[in-house]
């Protein structure tokens, strides 16, 4: 049997009397892929910070290359081999990619930063992930996405790290993106380097993992489970409790006649989208598909009023809109969940009632004085009619689940009765049991008659919520039908078109 690089055993952590690991296990193989799933709120951010440092457990046993050890920091973990890349990257936009990866443990000599050591040293780690053309000296802050989190690896790398654990890595990436990302992972493990892999995407999971472990509530519900062979089916359950049926909810049928909400017409803005010409009906989910980069959120930011467009019209409700003006589309019954619903549409630390009445202020106020009592009647009405849990509204918004929180953004915009709810990539960083909670809250506000216009990188996803589909490449929509009159594989055909012509003519 092959021994463990790295074994959690028995883990134990509380926060405020409530145990956040109840006991878990983990044992990772140097060399493999090991996938980490459960739930929001499962536990697996609390177990990657013990293992990181950042937290103390209160009981349990970390072994690590066959030595029992406790890490009293982060700095501490690195230094002995572990390196963990959360969502958020922690790397600071303002230095240049050779400052980043050896931020911290600079090359120096007698007290001076070999800049140019450090710059040459950078290039041999790019390098060796297959990122040659990023150049070291280059500022950090103007890097897309999908080049940062390879700066996020190279700086693991810098410290000889044997185990990378990596949380959520393909949320911001499209699907050439993460097969590049998939290739370096292939690279670190070939070389002997394990990887610890937390992802909401189980066909991720299929593809790059060799083993899973599955949290429920704080416990170690299955451990070593083989990535390719398990059925999904058991992987969903294992982390819900439930079975959980993968069928989105049934697709209603838009009544003939259905009044007009939304129309587009000729909407363009330079070097991003241009002659953009569709409608959305009163019941009807309209979704867009293309690559990220293809222009889809910066159409839905422009019919919202955060961007100003170079010419055509938005009409809401047979009144044209003036551009550029978001006081304007939400009066006339536009609302947005954006899609970085942390830093754009919610305050993290207040409470969720006050997130849900940001846009209903004045409903409450009279005589500056605000009527308490009538504003948390109708915060706990939202909350029960969306199932958000818990439903305590004095809850500080950044602890509920990524799935809940969406859900806090959907309510905003149900208090304030819209007409057209906007939704841009609405399960991102939504687990399984949530998505499907999701999906029947977009389809019965759709069928309350709400227009819905939504934005998703998952194909799977738009097919199966959305009436009708435009695909968008290169900032054009390039093919528009029902939804159900399409595959997955159209949709891809379509939205590759241009680049494989494109390679084509290069070749």
């Amino acid at each position: 049997m092959t021994v463990p690089l790295l074994e959690m055993t028995g883990i134990v952590k509380t926060f405020a009397g409530a145990r956040a690991l109840d006991g878990v296990d983990l044992q990772v193989r140097a060399g493999e892929v090991h996938c980490l799933l459960g739930q929001n709120g499962a536990g697996k951010t609390t177990l990657i910070k013990v293992l990181s440092g950042a937290h103390q457990p209160e009981a349990g046993t970390i072994t690590w290359n066959g030595e029992p050890v406790s890490f009293s920091s982060p700095v501490a973990a690195l230094r002995s081999g572990i390196a963990t890349i959360y969502q958020e990257l922690d790397l600071v936009d303002g230095l240049s990619v050779a400052e980043n990866i050896f931020l911290g443990h600079e090359l120096s000599t007698a007290g001076f930063i070999r800049r140019g050591r450090a710059r040459g040293a950078a290039r041999t780690l790019l390098t060796r992930l297959g990122h040659a053309e990023i150049s070291p000296g280059r500022e950090v802050g103007v890097l897309p996405a999908a080049r940062k989190q390879i700066v996020s690896v190279a700086r693991a790398l810098s410290h000889q790290a044997r185990t990378i654990v990596m949380d959520e890595p393909s949320a911001v990436l499209d699907h050439d993106e993460v097969a590049n990302l998939f290739r370096v992972i292939r690279d670190l493990t070939a070389g002997g380097v394990a990887v610890i892999y937390i992802s909401h995407r189980l066909d991720e999971i299929r593809e790059i993992g060799d083993r899973v472990t599955v949290l429920k509530d704080g416990r170690t519900v299955a451990k070593g489970l083989p990535a390719k062979t398990t059925p999904t089916s058991e992987i969903v359950r294992l982390m819900t409790g439930r079975d959980v049926e993968y069928a989105f909810p049934p697709r209603g049928e838009v009544r003939e006649g259905s009044p007009e909400l939304l129309r587009v017409e000729d909407l363009s803005r330079r070097r991003e989208f241009r002659d953009i010409t569709f409608t959305v009906g009163s019941g009807e989910i309209v979704g867009l598909a293309g690559l990220v980069g293809s222009g889809r959120s910066e159409i839905l930011e422009t019919v919202y009023g955060a961007r100003k467009p170079a010419s055509g019209s938005v009409f809401m409700n047979g009144r044209r809109l003036r551009g550029g003006n978001v006081p304007a589309a939400v009066s006339a019954g536009i609302g947005l969940a954006p899609e970085e619903r942390k830093s754009q549409a919610l305050f993290l630390e207040q409470a969720v009632t006050k997130n849900v009445t940001a846009a209903v202020l004045r409903r409450y106020a009279r005589l500056g004085f605000v009527n308490r009592r009538r504003e948390l009647v109708d915060v706990r009405h939202q909350l029960t009619a969306l199932d958000v849990r818990p439903k305590d509204p004095s809850q500080s918004v950044q602890t509920l689940s990524g799935g809940n929180q969406q859900k806090v953004v959907v309510a905003r915009w149900l208090l304030r009765g819209c007409d057209l709810l906007i939704l841009d990539e609405p399960t991102r960083g939504v687990d399984v049991g949530a998505r499907a909670e999701l999906y029947g809250v977009i389809r019965r506000l759709a069928e309350s008659g709400v227009g819905i216009l939504l934005v998703s990188s998952e194909i799977p996803e738009v097919l199966g919520l959305c009436d009708r589909v435009l695909v968008i490449r290169e900032g054009r929509v390039v093919h528009q039908a029902r939804a159900d009159q399409l595959t997955e594989s159209d949709v891809l055909d379509l939205v590759m078109e241009g680049l494989v012509m494109e390679g084509r003519a290069s070749e």
